[in-house]
């Protein structure tokens, strides 16, 4: 144990304390234990580690944070954000390691900022000696001042201070920010005017200046910006709107600014009195003729100009929808999709893929189209998408495809994804990539996908259903690891109704279906955990959930029949090694239970990861049933949930008249 030098143990359910003892893992080098739920204190000795990265966020951590930490002079990554710490930081934070990333948002931290990072309240110069400071996150604290060494950092790409109490203005030499992606100072005392410099910083994707006393005018430099967010609002600027910010989708990022006009309605107070109307009639009399083809040339001028923007730029801030932080903008997204770079399409849309500038790769799913109910209308409400999107936004899990953002405009959608370089697990299983797919790979496809649908079932609130669980919607990353796709999309893109009928729209693919849907026509957990257990089939057989060799029977009878009358040889894949035939029983038994013809007696995806952990974790003896079609497993696992004998012997002679048929 002394020799392990990175714990990765985020995004589970994990709960407790830090277990003590911790110090005698000399050489950890990285801790992550985000996204859990542990409670208590960082331990004192954990500190004391060669740590280069101490990731605790999204936990229930409390008390204050031990001058210890200082003791961890290689400490370059430091998150702590969304606890409940409390108390000063520690004074000399930041001396004796090369402190990079910095986050302690969203805590309860009182005091001043530690000498070495700010003196007195202050945020001190010496902050600008911190060359290889890339993030700095500090928001919803009670720092003070905004010191002009904050351009020497060249390599800054966030730098969050907002709901603080900073004062002074902006520093002169923001152009040096040339990496800068997100600038949040909302909520301060920050005044003066905003600098032009600003529109320089080409790879700027977030700004947010609201909740301050800024004054003058707009800068026109901003226009040169490709930003997914901008709010100026609430503070005292003047003048007119650039105009390519003078239009309706803009109103929230300048209301609360008395002294800004521009083209939009009710933005500024109108200017009253019959003086005022009579001198407007006089120099409209005086100029009104000589006037009129310049004003009517302009007006052409402007109506084109806006089109064509429109046309080119034209993503309404409230329509693009951001759920993580991101280095690229809606615009780039769009220029990018090109029928050149589409790797899949259906009925619903097009899937590209997307190669930015930064060198990241994204999948860009675009729906186009109005959804149907039901009853075959076209359902016009955006309600229910967007609540299903932000349900999807929220989701945090290794086994998840990540959904980056989303752009709805009623006739069309883009979701943008995490990309997948190794597609989906139908396409590798029935491709050139089959033979890549050993036993080892396919059991680890088959647990990670079982702990992504058990978070679903399990983790999120309210529980979400994913109801078309098949291989194509499971995604292989670089090292085959596999995430689940597309949950709940076919939810929010075809909206019917509210309640639980929202669950009875045909949802699934062929083969995969669960029994029951033929006559209850509804979808809930132990649907996704039937289509899952076909799956695992999937991987045990290596063919298909339908196959003409199968007649009127899909994959889950064939496997019975073949089971029950030649043997579990003539089941399983012919290209996996003999040597894993007593793990690969062991998991097609699960896929049996998942598949039973009961809802009652499939196991919950909570059990079916247990089951799968197992089948590695203890070397059990036992073995299939020789004289029938399931395992002790089978019959273990439905007295567990309290089936009875009676439920049992009709589901086998359910089994027994379906495989005769």
């Amino acid at each position: 144990m002394k020799s392990i030098v990175q714990i990765e143990l985020y995004g589970n359910s994990l709960s407790g304390v830090l277990p003590s003892g911790m110090s005698n893992l000399t050489k950890l080098l990285r801790l992550d234990v985000s996204m859990n739920n542990f409670t208590g204190t960082i331990p004192d000795d954990l500190c004391g580690l060669p740590l280069e990265s101490l990731n605790v966020n999204d936990n229930r951590f409390e008390g204050s944070l031990s001058e210890s930490i200082t003791r961890s002079a290689n400490l370059s990554e430091l998150k702590l954000f969304n606890n409940t710490l409390s108390g000063p930081l520690p004074s000399q934070l930041g001396k004796n390691s090369p402190l990079r990333i910095l986050d302690v948002s969203y805590n309860g931290f009182s005091g001043e900022i530690p000498s070495h990072l700010c003196e007195n309240g202050l945020i001190p110069e010496e902050i600008g000696s911190l060359g290889n400071l890339v993030e700095f996150s500090g928001s919803n604290n009670r720092l003070t001042g905004l010191p002009g060494s904050l351009v020497k950092l060249s390599g800054l790409t966030t730098l969050d201070l907002s709901d603080n109490e900073l004062s002074g203005e902006i520093p002169v030499g923001i152009q040096a920010w040339k990496k800068l992606n997100e600038l949040n100072l909302a909520n301060n005392r920050l005044y003066g005017e905003i600098p032009s410099e600003i529109g320089g910083l080409q790879v700027l994707n977030y700004l947010d200046l609201s909740g301050n006393l800024f004054s003058g005018k707009i800068p026109l430099e901003l226009q040169n910006l490709k930003l997914n967010l901008l709010n100026l609002s609430n503070n005292r600027l003047t003048g007119s709107l650039p105009p390519f910010y003078a239009n309706e989708n803009y109103r929230s990022s300048f209301v609360g600014n008395p002294g800004l006009c521009g083209d939009l309605p009710d933005l500024c107070p109108r200017i009253g009195g019959r003086k005022g109307r009579a001198d407007f009639w006089v120099l409209g009399l005086i100029f009104g003729l000589a006037a009129v083809v310049l004003v009517v040339g302009v007006v052409w001028f402007y109506w084109k100009y806006q089109t064509f923007m429109k046309n080119k730029k034209g993503i309404a801030m409230s329509k693009w929808r951001s759920f993580h932080k991101l280095s690229f903008s809606a615009i780039e997204i769009l220029d990018c999709l090109r029928e050149d770079s589409v790797i899949g399409s259906g009925a619903s849309g097009k899937v590209y893929k997307v190669v930015l500038s930064n060198g990241d790769v994204a999948a860009v799913k675009k729906l186009c189209g109005g959804t149907k109910k039901v009853d075959g209308t076209v359902d016009s409400e955006k309600d229910e998408f967007k609540a299903e999107v932000e349900t999807l936004g929220r989701i945090r899990h290794k086994n998840i495809v990540r959904l980056w953002c989303c752009y709805d405009t009623g006739d069309c959608k883009l979701l943008v994804y995490e990309y997948m370089p190794n597609g989906s697990l139908g396409d590798v299983l029935r491709g050139s990539k089959g033979g890549l797919l050993d036993w080892p790979t396919r059991y680890n496809i088959a647990l990670d996908a079982a702990e992504g649908l058990s978070y679903l079932h399990h983790d999120c609130v309210p529980p979400i259903v994913h109801r078309d669980v098949k291989s194509n919607n499971i995604l292989l990353d670089g090292e085959f690891r596999a995430r689940v796709a597309d949950f709940g999309v076919a939810k929010a893109v075809a909206t019917v109704s509210k309640g639980e009928e929202a669950m009875s729209v045909i949802a699934g693919s062929c083969g995969y279906i669960a029994p029951e849907y033929a006559y209850t026509l509804n979808v809930n957990e132990k649907s996704d955990i039937y289509s899952f257990g076909v799956v695992i089939l999937e991987l045990v057989t290596g063919r298909l959930p339908t196959d003409p060799e199968f007649g009127e029977r899909d994959l889950v009878k064939w496997v019975c029949t073949t089971l029950d009358q030649k043997g579990v040889d003539y089941v399983i894949d012919g290209n996996l090694d003999s040597k894993y035939k007593k793990e690969i029983g062991k998991v097609l038994d699960i896929g049996l239970m998942c598949t039973a013809i009961l809802p009652i007696s499939r196991p919950p995806m909570r059990k079916v990861v247990k089951l799968l952990q197992e089948v590695v974790a203890e070397k059990k003896t036992k073995t299939a049933k020789k004289d029938g079609m399931f395992s002790p497993y089978y019959y273990e696992e439905a007295s567990e949930q309290g089936v009875g004998k009676e439920e049992i012997a009709a589901d086998e002679k359910e089994m027994e008249r379906e495989i005769s048929a």
